[in-house]
């Protein structure tokens, strides 16, 4: 953890400032002799599988322990039902970060998950060309002219038609849907890892070869690729909250990322509780945090 507290210090005393000082939890802090304070439980935090969460996590989790003395664990599990459902369950604590639009209502209606407030995030999922391919096609970023360069897209797995390259299992997607409710003359190829995201994007921008994939905002691909908007696919405008009940249609939503605590956590109202309802910060300050876990 000594590049996250030295090269991104800025960054994370603004964010201590603003969760513990801001908060109300300085006192506990001050009480707590080298960070043993015994106002503070054990608590598990879901670890979902991409960079910027990881980055949200990790500060929190970090802070927690150093400054409060909690007791955190963190768990890696596919995001929404199977996280909620370890909530309900008492084996998962907080969510940093869902992208779900509301998919949570269930779990919150039986009283087994809180809402706890957004945290500073706002998330965009889209479908991405490589930048050259905007710049040489201007056209391409608008769907209805996908089909006219499917070919280019093609590969040994796309079954004769172009490749999309879907977000892992897990990730929150409608992608089948667009390429079926818009007769799109492509194949929806899941891809196995974040990295193999970043890996295909960066080639294809580097080698001048055809790639249309999944990404999100904030994500620290696009500090890699500073021109990489440029590539966005435009659908239609967004008409839906809940992925299952997109039509596939429209684009994915413009999100406010929302936190989400267990029961226990809300009822306990300690200085955890406290720290993850404050906890707050930008696109920017998550992207920074996960470029220097990435770069370690």
């Amino acid at each position: 953890m000594k590049s996250l507290f030295t090269r991104r210090s800025a960054v994370v005393t603004v964010v201590i400032a603003a969760a513990l000082i801001l908060s109300g939890c300085a006192k506990s802090v001050n009480d707590s002799a080298g960070g043993a304070s015994g106002d503070c439980g054990s608590y598990a935090i879901a670890m979902h599988a991409w960079g910027g969460y990881t980055a949200s996590a990790t500060v929190v989790a970090e802070i927690a322990k150093k400054e409060l003395g909690c007791t955190i664990t963190q768990t890696t599990l596919d995001e929404g039902p199977t996280t909620y459902d370890a909530m309900e369950a008492g084996t998962i604590d907080v969510v940093i970060e869902d992208w779900g639009g509301g998919r949570w209502k269930e779990w919150v209606d039986r009283g087994a998950v809180v809402e706890a407030g957004e945290n500073g995030n706002v998330g965009l999922i889209g479908m991405y060309v490589a930048p050259w391919m905007a710049e040489k096609y201007p056209d391409i970023v608008d769907s209805k002219n996908l089909n006219k360069y499917a070919d280019l897209f093609k590969t040994a797995d796309s079954g004769g038609k172009g490749a999309w390259f879907e977000g892992p299992a897990g990730y929150t997607t409608i992608g089948e849907k667009m390429v079926s409710a818009n007769k799109l003359n492509f194949k929806v190829i899941f891809s196995g890892s974040e990295a193999a995201l970043v890996d295909g994007f960066m080639k294809a921008e580097a080698n001048k070869t055809a790639f249309i994939g999944y990404a999100w905002q904030p994500w620290t691909l696009f500090a890699k690729i500073p021109n990489l908007e440029s590539g966005h696919v435009k659908f239609p405008a967004n008409d839906w909250t809940d992925p299952a009940k997109a039509s596939g249609l429209t684009d994915y939503p413009s999100s406010p990322l929302i936190k989400l605590i267990s029961k226990k956590l809300n009822d306990a109202n300690d200085p955890f509780t406290t720290l993850v309802k404050n906890f707050k910060w930008t696109n920017d300050d998550q992207n920074g945090v996960a470029a220097d876990l990435e770069g370690g």
